[in-house]
């Protein structure tokens, strides 16, 4: 079978000829830049500085050399400008503080403040105040808390809808043309429109706007899906609103060249608990999940893709009735998610998308056979009649051993 057969297989839970994997297909299941350009040198690839995909996390892009190399079966799309407002093109040159000649788009400016910090900019405008921080000793970037006091009495859903526009003309035809091109390649197309991520802590700072309004700071943002419910009733209604017509535009101009649609990386669970009980999800997001979800499924024929961390077993049943076909990362050394049991009591709604490697101790700090023999014992829980595709439980960090990867990536293809 092609890759793409196999995905297809895999997604409808059937058995395919191989288990599917995926490396850099979407902004949770990447690798660090750094790690990209070793690989490139282990694989004897060309040396050439590394574009930077997603530059929050710093994620680097995995090419169609290096694709071939590693095994990958599937690819993804990711919206014509990053989660900081800059363009994709351009591509200009950057050496990174710890030394990598890489490539980042052309309007991507920063500074470097008093303690060697790298100060990122909305839009790349360093005439406005910075809206994220990479630590002198870091590998990606923080959000800056841009947030005013909040005036209770003037406070307007409209300010957290700010950045939830209407799709432009000239990004669909950049849809059009990319997904084109893409499904070509015989591998499973995955498409990260944006714009559906109901309450995504990671988008709540609006690291793409030069003057965010409304509840920017994460704690308030949290603090508020219990003290202001019918402010964010209003954000995610308005919000569900918009994406639904940008996605029924999108449908048009992508035909059925697309196999998932990423919908959505909101976190709901913590290494132990969670960050909201299974009634706060079934009030506040599962209305506006399954509203999205129903309309994909009606008219068109993509998966649905939801990422979040942490110990979220009992969300489950609340992500199936939300009408999900896949949940990542899988975060397998989290409270309550063991392997057998999920594979066991989900594995025949839902498509796990990661789980094949421990990336909290196992891949960082295992050695290589620890992680060859991990990497396979995850195989042969998850992978038994399809709904597995392998990634590891979220994205491959910067400092991470190669031999570790490398063995990773040995076991993938001696399980077969």
């Amino acid at each position: 079978m092609t890759s793409k057969e196999n995905f297809l297989r895999t997604l409808n839970h059937h058995e395919p000829d191989s288990v599917v994997v995926d490396f850099g297909a979407t902004p949770v299941t990447g690798i660090h830049v750094h790690m990209v350009e070793q690989l490139r040198n282990h694989f004897g690839l060309e040396k050439i500085p590394v574009k930077v995909t997603e530059p929050y996390q710093m994620l680097g892009e995995v090419d169609g050399e290096l694709l071939e190399a590693m095994g990958v079966d599937v690819i993804g799309l990711s919206p014509p400008s990053d989660m900081f407002g800059h363009r994709m093109e351009d591509w200009k040159g950057y050496r990174t503080h710890w030394g990598q000649e890489v490539l980042v788009p052309g309007s991507f400016h920063v500074t470097v403040d008093e303690k060697g910090d790298t100060l990122m900019y909305p839009q790349g405008d360093t005439s406005v105040a910075p809206c994220a921080r990479m630590p002198k000793a870091a590998y990606f970037f923080d959000a800056v808390n841009r947030q005013g006091l909040i005036d209770e009495e003037t406070l307007d859903p409209e300010d957290n809808l700010q950045e939830f526009t209407l799709v432009s003309e000239e990004d669909l035809a950049y849809w059009k043309i990319n997904t084109g091109n893409a499904s070509r390649a015989g591998k499973g197309l995955v498409a990260n429109f944006g714009g559906t991520a109901i309450g995504d802590i990671a988008l709540v700072p609006g690291l793409n706007l030069k003057h965010p309004r409304g509840i920017r700071d994460v704690a308030d943002w949290y603090m508020s899906t219990l003290i202001r419910t019918d402010y964010l009733h209003r954000v995610f209604e308005k919000q569900t609103d918009i994406a639904l017509e940008n996605l029924s535009k999108l449908a048009a101009a992508t035909g059925d060249t697309v196999d998932v649609a990423f919908i959505c990386g909101t976190d709901f669970g913590t290494q132990e608990s969670s960050f909201c009980s299974v009634e706060t999800f079934s009030e506040l997001y599962l209305p506006y999940y399954k509203k999205i979800n129903n309309w994909i499924h009606e008219n068109t024929g993509w998966k649905t893709f939801k990422h979040s961390c942490g110990a979220v077993e009992p969300f489950m049943e609340y992500f199936i009735e939300s009408g999900f076909d896949i949940i990542n990362p899988v975060q397998v050394n989290a409270a309550g998610m063991d392997p057998s049991r999920l594979k066991e009591k989900y594995g025949n709604r839902l498509v796990f998308w990661g789980g094949g490697v421990d990336t909290q101790r196992v891949l960082p700090f295992g050695t290589p056979e620890e992680v060859k023999a991990h990497v396979l014992k995850e195989c042969e829980i998850f992978a038994p009649g399809g709904g597995f595709v392998f990634n590891t439980v979220h994205n491959i960090q910067a400092n991470v051993p190669l031999q570790n990867v490398v063995a990773m990536l040995e076991a993938i293809r001696q399980f077969g």
